[in-house]
């Protein structure tokens, strides 16, 4: 069947790169595009009334965690000032001899199985990154059985999902007293490694477009050189892309150099993992930073030479009293910059906009990060870091993956008068501006609503389940805070 768009205004492609059309149309038949432009001539068997609307491809999100986040929702303006801004020190890692609840990321395995959240968290994960407009994310490293869940939600729902089971060669751990310490695997997380090969190669042999493959050796300094080693060589085995988290804390950072005297960037260049096909969780602590008082270090051309790919979540990391240097800097040096809402909200336009005010401020630079820039870098960008020439853009031959965003809702004044449709909505958008969504040709969601889900269940259920987790946090918190303790709710004059 044959569908024709028709949209105020149409994010086409045209020399490797996007062009705004004004009322122009896309026309899809099966799960391809096959026109874009003007005066389509020929008879179509359904039209899409998307003239209010900026029709655009589907937003690529490069870095997302699996959950309904109500642990994160914890460390909101607090945090231990010992961990240097690192949420997930601060939230996942249990005092010695408990175990933590509600994120089955950092359980065994035959824990995380029985894990009552598991499919809640991949239920609530795939809706709202459909709802926002995301038609392809990665997920960095959750657990074998997270994977699972949101393979099977991805082909419900209709999003693509680069999936792979995250591993490393041990983890951070908590004594009785709070403080840090790493605990090895017996085998150097070899186990855990092979899980993850194991399970993509099931995913190559299920051969459906929605979900894909990817290697996540979850932290740098948390892998072995073996480990990484072993990544590279599977990469280049099984043909797929990998993610890590590098860059993004300043224990990570030190420890790396502590251990190996190489930053992490020059760790990961030591095994030939610096490669276009390597996407780098944050990499905004890094040896050009000022914020590390490194002296010496070349790790923006380490990483532009090769052609690596940056996962920038802005929101997540302003939230931590961090930033990207200087995006200019990170684009003049050839990184290709992708976006990714790692946490909450996975809402892209909401991070581009982040993206984009604080690539002005920090760049000292008032064309930096342009509207143009961000929208690039979540869309072209992030299918460039998984090496897909068919998503990320509206052109004949690449895959139906096309959103409206209306930009002339009867309900708000955000947008006012518009004159360029990427700047207003980069400046004046939400998510929920989103109203049709479509991949591989197939419409997941129309007029913002997603059949078959209750958006507002998931959410009660989401709540219910974030108030048990909150109810125990003082058993295993290293610590033994309270949830008022660890976050004080706003205006509460009786939780001091």
């Amino acid at each position: 069947m044959r569908t024709r768009i028709d949209g105020g205004w149409v994010v086409g492609f045209k020399d490797g790169g996007h062009e705004v059309l004004r009322n122009a149309c896309v026309v899809y038949e099966g799960e391809r595009i096959v026109y874009v432009g003007h005066d389509y001539p020929e008879p179509v068997d359904q039209i899409i009334d998307a003239s209010s609307s900026l029709v655009s491809p589907g937003f690529i999100d490069t870095h997302v965690h699996s959950g309904h986040r109500a642990l994160h929702k914890l460390l909101a303006d607090t945090g231990r000032p010992d961990l240097f801004g690192q949420p997930y020190m601060d939230v996942t890692i249990p005092r010695a001899g408990t175990k933590i609840q509600g994120y089955p990321n950092y359980l065994a395995r035959d824990e995380a199985a029985a894990d009552p959240g598991i499919a809640l968290h991949a239920a609530f994960t795939i809706s709202e990154l459909l709802r926002n407009g995301v038609t392809t994310f990665v997920e960095l490293g959750g657990h074998v059985v997270v994977q699972e869940a949101l393979w099977k939600q991805c082909e419900s729902l209709g999003v693509r999902g680069y999936l792979g089971p995250g591993y490393d060669s041990g983890r951070w751990a908590s004594d009785q007293d709070g403080n840090l310490t790493r605990e090895p695997y017996q085998d150097g997380g070899l186990h855990l490694f092979n899980d993850a090969v194991d399970f993509i190669q099931r995913v190559k042999l299920h051969g459906n477009d929605l979900v894909h493959g990817i290697l996540v050796p979850r932290e740098v300094e948390n892998c072995s050189v073996d480990i990484l080693r072993r990544t590279v060589a599977a990469a280049r085995e099984l043909g797929v892309p990998m993610a890590t988290h590098a860059g993004y804390n300043v224990i990570e950072f030190y420890e790396t150099v502590r251990q190996h005297r190489k930053t992490p960037i020059e760790l990961l260049d030591s095994v030939d993992m610096l490669t276009p096909s390597l996407n780098i969780g944050h990499a905004n602590l890094i040896s050009d930073s000022p914020r590390l008082n490194y002296s010496g270090g070349r790790d923006l051309q380490r990483m532009g030479g090769n052609r690596v790919s940056v996962s920038h979540c802005p929101i997540n990391i302003v939230r931590r009293a961090r930033v990207l240097d200087s995006w200019k800097k990170y684009r003049e040096a050839g990184i290709n910059m992708t976006i990714g809402s790692d946490t909450y909200p996975r809402d892209m336009v909401m991070n581009m906009r982040t993206a984009s005010y604080h690539g002005k401020v920090m760049s000292h630079d008032l064309t930096a990060a342009s509207a143009e820039e961000v929208f690039e870098a979540a869309t072209l960008g992030g299918a460039r870091s998984l090496d897909r020439a068919d998503i990320g853009r509206l052109a004949p031959g690449a895959r139906a993956d096309i959103i409206a965003i209306d930009l002339a809702r009867k309900d708000v004044l955000r947008y006012g008068p518009i004159w360029d449709p990427i700047r207003s909505l980069v400046e004046c958008g939400v998510g929920d501006d989103v109203s049709l969504v479509i991949t591989n040709g197939v419409v997941r969601m129309r007029d913002s609503v997603i059949p078959d889900t209750d958006l507002g269940a998931l959410r009660a259920s989401a709540q219910a389940f974030a108030e048990n987790v909150w109810g125990k946090l003082q058993e295993w918190d290293p610590l033994k805070r309270t949830a008022r303790a660890m976050c004080r709710p706003s205006f509460c004059p009786d939780c001091d």
